[in-house]
């Protein structure tokens, strides 16, 4: 049964939402995979979707799903763009992921109103100015 699998807590993996200059110089905001563990991070599965209320309407973003082959270790890699249109939503990650034969597993959700200027903090595995979850 499903309750019969052990999956270990992860640790030293996180998401960051950046804000990143673009190819124009504008404002772009990006979400990261930070791996800060010694070891690389195998057949990574990301599920995003975004989903809350306005106006008292129920809204929900489409989900993607992204795959990457490998993290490395203490870096960061690419997920996704993010629309600033989409801040007053709950943003959430499903991340899974290997490290050697053992499956990690963890929801990333970033809540309505958090990703802003009053929570930015600089992160240096990006060299660029975020919000850090973990």
């Amino acid at each position: 049964m499903i309750k019969d699998i052990p999956l270990p807590q992860v640790q030293h993996v996180t998401l960051a939402v950046a804000r990143v200059k673009d190819n124009l110089l504008q404002d772009s905001w990006k979400v990261y995979l930070i791996n800060q563990n010694t070891v690389p991070l195998e057949n990574i599965l990301i599920a995003s979707t975004g989903y809350g209320e306005r106006n008292g309407e129920e809204q929900n973003t489409s989900t993607l799903r992204h795959f990457l082959h490998r993290a490395e270790p203490h870096s960061a890699t690419l997920v996704e763009p993010i629309d600033t249109a989409v801040f007053h939503l709950n943003n959430e990650y499903w991340v899974s992921y290997y490290i050697g034969n053992q499956l990690f597993d963890k929801r990333f959700i970033f809540l309505p109103g958090t990703i802003c200027e009053e929570n930015l903090s600089f992160i240096p595995e990006l060299d660029a100015e975020g919000v850090l979850h973990s």
